[in-house]
């Protein structure tokens, strides 16, 4: 079994991530400050100030000086392409081989679904 030892820091971008795409967080939406995020997770502000910074540099995120931080339009499909090829490299060999282990098919996995 793995064990998470993600930073801190992947953490968040993680969960700022799932929020983005279950549409917590709407394309053109403000994000909450950097000092609301970080007391609503318990988390320090510069690492917060971090995971936000990784949404910037990747475009996920606009900047609209004193304002704030605003979900950037198109951010929920790109972040669905990562989601996708992150899932199809990592996650999915692991998956697989247990259901090959356990002797589950797909169709089996559909009719749970």
């Amino acid at each position: 079994m793995k064990t998470d030892s993600k930073p801190v820091y992947l953490k968040l971008r993680d969960t700022i991530a799932a929020a983005i795409l279950d549409g917590a967080f709407a394309e053109g939406q403000m994000l909450p400050s950097v000092r609301a995020f970080a007391a609503q997770q318990g988390a320090n502000p510069l690492t917060v100030a971090k995971a936000y910074q990784l949404f910037q540099d990747s475009g996920l995120v606009e900047v609209k000086r004193g304002v704030g931080l605003f979900v950037a339009h198109g951010a929920q499909g790109k972040l669905r392409v990562t989601e996708r090829a992150y899932f199809m490299a990592h996650i999915w060999p692991d998956v697989r081989s247990q259901m090959q282990r356990a002797g589950i098919t797909p169709a089996e996995l559909l009719e749970q679904a």
